[in-house]
């Protein structure tokens, strides 16, 4: 990486002696001779060091000092000042400042100071990143998955946390909206401020407006004190609107203002209040649809879906399920203080097999039922709830059994023979279906020696 330095200094010898030095040393100078020119400069985003005098026309070098450290915190800045202003030197280091240098510089002096002042740059820059990915890293773990659906999830998040932007979770119940919202307020620049979460349809309207925007004592009955709303409560943080779908048009109406002007009133108050409150809401329903039929605001839809996080159902991502099944095992067998190994084969089959309706939450109060009723140290089919144990025999349609120990080419052949004999002995569904060429299904049976069966054809039934 090329460091790119800034020098500010009127005085054209010294700043013109200290680019050819630090070009020497392998950086890129950018050189003006003002204050002013030096923040304009600055803004640019691309200086990774500063080098400024103190007296300079116009904005001075300690002003600067001060704009520049404001706008990016943790950028060195060296200063350079005339042997009568060592004090304002000093003070310049108190601000802020990385370190100071008499003029004339001393050169090497400069390069060794710039040298060090770039590596603890560098060394920051990286700490600070290594805090961010195991704070990342340790959010994603409250929601398991590694299947490709759900790291598109988590790119998401990754990418719309530290903006300003609203987010719109959407998903089937049980899918674990909630978890995102936490993870989007936990990698944001909002992580230290409150996060608060509303389930909306817990709440008649009057309830809910209050609990949003607060109320002014004896605005309804039972107000009998003010009372601020979670707007105010959620100032500079998060506000999670769980079941956003079930709110009503006079809730919509007020919520849109907040969301455009950054304003509301309590409940039977005429003080208008501002906020700086971070939306995310969720939904099981199709808000379009809702639009469609008047009952949800479009305005308002568009407010909220700034960026949309679609968390996919359990069923589309069956791969996450031995990741989910063996932590929710861990953790309740744990809270149960049970030595539970695993799960046998055909309970674990039914799992698998099972569609989870209930997606994620179901799973979850499958396992601890499981776990609770277990007698031995495998969970069993006679452990699982009624629903799933009554798939008992029915989940062999549509598998393929390969016993352990099998070579590869033994288990292709039980693929290839299992998949024929469901297609009745059609070679081209067959073939279809297994994405192979039919020759290439010939070839494998004739050098099997298998016997067709009457029934089978080669053609197409």
């Amino acid at each position: 990486m090329k460091f790119r330095l800034l020098v500010a200094d009127d005085e054209k010898n010294i700043r013109e002696g200290l680019a050819a030095s630090l070009e020497m040393d392998g950086y890129d100078v950018v050189t003006v001779a003002s204050g002013d020119e030096a923040f304009k400069r600055f803004q640019k985003g691309d200086i990774d060091l500063v080098i400024t005098d103190l007296r300079m026309p116009g904005l001075a070098g300690s002003e600067l000092l001060k704009k520049i450290l404001a706008e990016s915190p943790g950028t060195p800045v060296i200063v350079l000042t005339g042997h009568g202003t060592i004090e304002s030197a000093v003070a310049a280091i108190q601000n802020g400042a990385y370190d100071f240098l008499t003029k004339p510089p001393n050169l090497d002096h400069l390069s060794y100071l710039v040298k060090r002042a770039l590596k603890n740059r560098e060394d920051e820059i990286e700490y600070r990143r290594w805090k961010e990915e195991i704070a990342r890293d340790k959010q994603f773990k409250t929601i398991i998955g590694t299947s490709t659906a759900m790291r598109k999830v988590f790119d998401t998040i990754s990418r719309v946390a530290p903006s300003k932007a609203s987010v719109l979770i959407t998903g089937e119940s049980g899918v674990g909206k909630e978890l995102v919202a936490n993870a989007i307020h936990e990698l944001s620049q909002r992580k230290d401020k409150p996060c608060i979460k509303v389930h909306c349809a817990a709440f008649t309207e009057t309830l809910l407006e209050s609990e949003l925007f607060g109320h002014e004592k004896g605005s309804f009955t039972g107000a009998v004190a003010r009372r601020r709303g979670i707007f105010e409560r959620a100032n500079e943080g998060t506000l999670f609107l769980d079941e956003i779908g079930e709110i009503n048009q006079n809730i919509q109406i007020k919520l849109l203002r907040v969301l455009q002007e950054r304003k509301f009133e309590r409940v039977g108050g005429d003080e208008t209040i501002e906020t700086d409150v971070r939306i995310v809401a969720a939904t099981n329903r199709d808000l379009k649809a809702e639009i469609e039929k008047g009952t949800f605001r479009e305005d308002l839809y568009f407010r909220l879906n700034v960026v949309n996080i679609d968390v996919p159902p359990l069923r589309e991502r069956k791969d996450d399920l031995p990741l989910l099944i063996s932590a929710f095992l861990k953790k309740f067998a744990a809270d149960n203080a049970k030595a539970i190994e695993g799960i046998d084969e055909r309970a674990r089959s039914i799992l698998f097999t099972y569609d989870w309706t209930g997606n994620v939450r179901e799973l979850q109060n499958c396992i601890e039922s499981a776990v609770v009723m277990a007698r031995g140290k495998l969970i069993t089919v006679d452990d699982l709830p009624p629903t799933l144990r009554s798939l008992q025999g029915k989940n062999d349609e549509g598998w393929i059994r390969i016993p352990l120990g099998s070579t590869l080419e033994e288990a292709e052949r039980i693929v290839i023979r299992d998949t024929l004999t469901a297609n009745r002995g059609n070679k081209s569904k067959t073939a279809e279906v297994l994405a192979i060429g039919r020759k290439t299904l010939h070839r494998k049976l004739d050098e099997w020696n298998k016997e067709k069966p009457a029934a089978m054809s080669d053609d197409e039934t």
